[in-house]
């Protein structure tokens, strides 16, 4: 097959690993700076140009799109469903889930577990909206926020009310969610692929740090969920409508609850964690379900009601 992984950096681990993958199975591998691209939207013969010329003849693409450039890459993988080529994550399901608002009320619709959650857009009544979420300690987010970014633990009242009044002056918008203190600092990380989680790994912080990511010095160790956070996983990347996604988990006093479901997960973490060949899973997956004209008809549904099938 001819894939292309639509990716700004050709050197990240993520992308790197993809391409040896699909390479070692024999297939011609493409690594594709979305950034760069340019469509002719058309009826009868869309396109794609990169460098100049078409790109023409993939057989499946591997969207890569960084949070910040959300918008423009969805709309170059939309751009690849409309000329039949088979997407890992479609271009709807991407932007579900990215949006954090939505993808929270999506999951509590399906009625998956999560922390207790707060969103508003005055700021007249911040003693209601502290008191949604059970009051101090409580986590601020900032909608936009990736990797840890723009999340704030306020460990007492007054410290969230002049939180929440500083990201709203600046008019940020923001979640309020309960502190699940039971957590220790730690989350699950649930690998999901068509429906399956191949790999899990634990995420602990750092000390004296609430939040688990890799890069801000947390540990990471291969995990066994029980069946209720396999499940838990599993229908969340299911919501989102994604085929390949990183679902992180923690575990509170009232069983598993999503903190967040990633539909571009890194593959450094988890593969040197779990010593679990990610990629070559991928491709694997690929191997048995993409061919052209195989999409899932995403594009022609209106209804966010509307799964994919894996």
């Amino acid at each position: 097959m001819k894939i292309a992984i639509l990716s700004q950096d050709a050197s990240l681990y993520s992308t790197r690993r993809l391409r040896e993958a699909g390479e070692e199975r024999g297939h011609e591998m493409r690594v594709v700076n979305y950034l760069r691209c340019y469509m002719n939207i058309t009826s009868h013969r869309p396109a794609i140009f990169y460098n100049g010329k078409a790109l023409e003849d993939f057989d499946a693409v591997i969207p890569r799109i960084g949070a910040s450039r959300t918008f423009y890459g969805t709309a170059v993988v939309r751009q690849f469903e409309v000329m039949g080529v088979f997407s890992t994550n479609e271009s709807q399901a991407i932007s579900r889930s990215r949006d954090k608002l939505r993808c929270l009320q999506i999951l509590a619709r399906d009625g998956i577990g999560l922390p207790v959650t707060g969103f508003a857009h005055a700021t007249q009544d911040i003693d209601g909206l502290i008191e949604t979420v059970g009051g101090a300690p409580l986590v601020i987010k900032l909608l936009e926020g990736t990797q840890g970014i723009g999340v704030v633990l306020a460990e007492t009242y007054q410290a969230a009310k002049s939180v929440i009044e500083a990201f709203r002056g600046l008019d940020a918008n923001i979640l309020v969610q309960e502190y699940i203190k039971e957590a220790g600092g730690a989350d699950l990380r649930c690998f999901v692929l068509a429906g399956k989680v191949i790999a899990a790994m634990k995420r602990q912080g750092a000390a004296g740090e609430f939040r688990s990511n890799l890069h801000r010095g947390g540990k990471a160790e291969p995990i066994k969920l029980t069946p209720e956070e396999r499940s838990t996983a599993i229908r969340a990347a299911k919501a989102m409508g994604l085929r390949v996604a990183g679902v992180d988990l923690l575990r509170s006093n009232h069983g598993p609850v999503v903190m967040e479901v990633n539909s571009s997960p890194g593959l450094e973490g988890i593969e040197t964690a779990t010593g679990i060949d990610v990629a070559g899973k991928i491709i694997d997956y690929l191997d048995k379900n993409a061919a052209p004209g195989k999409t899932s008809g995403q594009l022609r549904r209106l209804a966010d009601r509307d799964r994919i099938k894996y």
